[in-house]
């Protein structure tokens, strides 16, 4: 099974794993305790994480330690700054609007 990087960020479990290894390497127990969910229903997701390249595993005798790898993120953030220019642009038109709205507020106030 192969998902793109927005199919396999779509499962909010996933995303939950993903938010509990940002402080770090970790072994299932402790993503499972994250998650909320059984040590299965983990297995499974951390499978499709770890087949779509957003974490790697190390064994370490009889555990499995888990940890997130930049590239896919990178790679998001790539795809995501071809269209930062929209919403910096209209929160650079907001900033003028609120920063004219409140000169025009203090102009106001001083002359009254």
């Amino acid at each position: 099974m192969h998902l793109d990087a927005f199919e396999t960020l779509a499962d909010p479990t996933r995303r939950r794993i993903l938010a509990a290894l940002r402080g770090g390497e970790q072994p299932v127990g402790e993503i499972v305790r994250h998650a909320g969910i059984h040590q299965s229903g983990v297995s499974r997701h951390l499978r499709i994480l770890h087949e779509s390249g957003f974490v790697s595993v190390r064994p370490e005798g009889q555990r499995r330690l888990y940890a997130l790898r930049p590239e896919p993120f990178r790679a998001l953030e790539a795809w995501l700054g071809d269209y930062r220019r929209l919403w910096e642009a209209r929160l650079g038109r907001f900033g003028a609007a609120l920063e004219a709205g409140l000169a025009k507020g203090e102009k106001e106030t001083s002359q009254s």
